[in-house]
């Protein structure tokens, strides 16, 4: 009889055809009490081959093939190999709970044939994955526009190798953090694949690929990103990252199923993306002189709204470099944390897990801060919590979804939070939306239309009888499009604000529940731009165009 110890046994087995070897495997499994199972028919979990590299499954004949939390299915070939009791003692001491599979080669190599689809990833040390080849920092260097990514995905899907599908995810990855895309989406259609990047808030088509490699190429991407490989009909989100010349970018991945497939969102969180100062935002000089002033104050509320995407978590972001200093605390609660800020204690929330914004809040009141951001207030109880966090000697920087700086109040109103106390409480509401700018390189001079002419003396008028500045107004610029710009006639964004201060007139009408017109009014008194005017201003400055402003902001006088 053959024996796993023998060391003639290798010899032996070779000798026998593949249905002699899987009825032996049948007998030795009872001799060892380790259940035989023939593979062919059975679906492989991704995530649980990718938990030991390919060379050394091999070297050790073994294979896991199902991961269901910590519960590992994993065949192997003979449970006397020395190199396999290794790995499974490995897998052990990394928490897994083993169920051993006596199977043949045959069944062996049905799994290491999947190895393909994952070459190239590695678990980072933070727990998440990162792609950090050598060719990465090259791929990135060589692509500075649309034109360079589309040109060399073509050439990728030609390829007959077996790295194809790791190439062409390394192209859509490192062409995004080239041109500065914010999100990368994947949207399968009938017979094809569809790669767009968002660039400066507006989607462009980067390529069209062929269908056939979605599959391998989603099973590579939810590998990186932690989830589940074989779940097709439920929306999923995980995170991977990507070091560029020693900096890691952190991929935020939603998936959602779709009629042809799963449709993918990648948002690029790139610490580049954070280098921005309060005078880079965009703001007119003296709200800047006002805000730089607020934010400084030892306690108060200071809200920033808008809609999602206008920029507000970044404007929080830069109060808070601003004011920073080893001797105040600072804290976030944040959903997600979208960059990481050195000196400053962050918390993420989790709704799942029960820790929302109102949770994080009261634990970070007990954390001894001087100043707390709070990403967004969501309900009634947070915005209470935060209102009293500002009144005992706080500093809350936080975002509300209204689209006006007027509307802040009533919004708070709203939630159920007692008017007299935001009087003594919020200091400075803002609002904002971004514009893209004009690409210097080939903007164009123009004369404005009769409309636009009218909009902006109209626009104008207003602006010297607040700040007695007079504008140009015979002139604008438009978009053209050049390389440097992918064709678009605009590179990078510019901030559009307003705000409203918190003043004896406003506080005084706080009793009485003042809509949002009647705030708007008394702030007209306050000689700051609102967002029109502020709009206006920027596209006679040839910052932007009349079309782009238009595009985040309505021009048309309020009624």
């Amino acid at each position: 009889m053959l024996r796993f110890d023998d060391t003639s046994s290798d010899d032996q087995i070779a000798k026998l055809h593949e249905k002699e070897e899987e009825d032996f495997l049948q007998i030795m499994s009872k001799k060892y009490g380790i259940p035989y199972a023939d593979l062919s028919g059975v679906p492989v979990d991704m995530t649980a081959v990718g938990l030991i590299k390919e060379d050394l499954a091999r070297a050790a004949l073994i294979a896991p093939f199902e991961l269901a939390n910590k519960k590992l299915k994993v065949a192997l070939f003979s449970p006397m190999q020395a190199n396999t009791k290794e790995v499974l003692t490995s897998l052990a001491e990394r928490g897994y709970n083993i169920e051993q599979y006596l199977v043949s080669h045959a069944s062996l190599e049905k799994v290491w044939e999947r190895y393909h689809e994952i070459s190239g990833a590695t678990k980072s040390e933070a727990g998440m994955v990162d792609i950090s080849g050598e060719n990465m920092d090259g791929l990135v260097k060589k692509f500075t526009t649309l034109e360079d990514v589309t040109k060399a995905l073509k050439t990728t899907v030609t390829e007959k190798t077996a790295r194809h599908i790791s190439n062409i995810f390394s192209t859509v990855m490192a062409g995004a953090i080239g041109i500065h895309a914010s999100d990368i989406h994947i949207e399968p259609a009938e017979d094809s694949i569809h790669i767009r990047y968002r660039i400066d808030g507006v989607l462009h088509e980067v390529a069209t690929l062929p269908s056939g490699i979605y599959r391998l190429f989603s099973s590579r991407l939810k590998l990186l990103a932690g989830l589940k490989l074989n779940v097709g009909t439920e929306s999923q989100d995980g995170r991977f990252s990507i070091k560029i010349s020693g900096m890691e970018i952190e991929m935020r991945v939603s998936v959602i199923p779709g009629a042809y497939g799963e449709g993918v969102v990648m948002r690029i969180l790139n610490p580049e993306s954070l280098d921005v100062t309060l005078e880079d935002l965009g703001m007119s000089p003296r709200l800047l002189e006002i805000v730089d002033r607020e934010i400084k104050k030892p306690h108060g509320m200071i809200l920033n709204t808008g809609p999602t995407g206008s920029g507000k978590t970044t404007t929080l972001y830069a109060f808070l470099k601003r004011i920073y200093s080893s001797e105040i605390k600072m804290m976030t609660i944040e959903d997600p944390i979208e960059y990481h800020l050195k000196g400053v204690s962050q918390t993420q929330v989790g709704e799942e897990k029960g820790y929302t914004f109102l949770e994080g809040l009261r634990s970070a009141m007990r954390q001894d801060p001087d100043v707390i951001m709070i990403g967004e207030i969501r309900d009634g109880e947070t915005a209470k919590v935060a209102i009293n966090a500002a009144l005992t000697g706080h500093m809350v920087f936080s975002t509300l979804h209204t689209n006006t700086a007027a509307g802040a109040i009533p919004r708070l109103i709203d939630l159920g939070v007692t008017p007299k106390v935001i009087g003594s409480s919020l200091t400075v509401a803002l609002a904002q939306r971004l514009a893209r700018k004009l690409c210097d390189e080939c903007k164009k001079e123009d004369t404005p239309n009769e409309r636009e002419q009218k909009i902006i003396d109209d626009v104008s008028a207003i602006i010297k009888e607040k700040v007695g500045e007079d504008m140009q107004t015979k002139k604008l610029w438009r978009a053209v499009g050049c390389v440097k710009c992918n064709n678009t006639g605009y590179r990078g964004r510019v901030g559009l604000f307003e705000a409203v201060l918190m003043t004896a007139e406003i506080e005084a009408l706080l009793d009485a529940i003042p809509s949002e017109r009647e705030i708007r009014e008394i702030a007209k008194k306050q000689g700051l731009l609102n967002m029109r005017e502020d709009g206006i201003e920027k596209i006679l400055a040839g910052l932007t165009s009349f079309d782009e402003v238009e595009r985040v902001v309505d021009l048309e006088p309020a009624e």
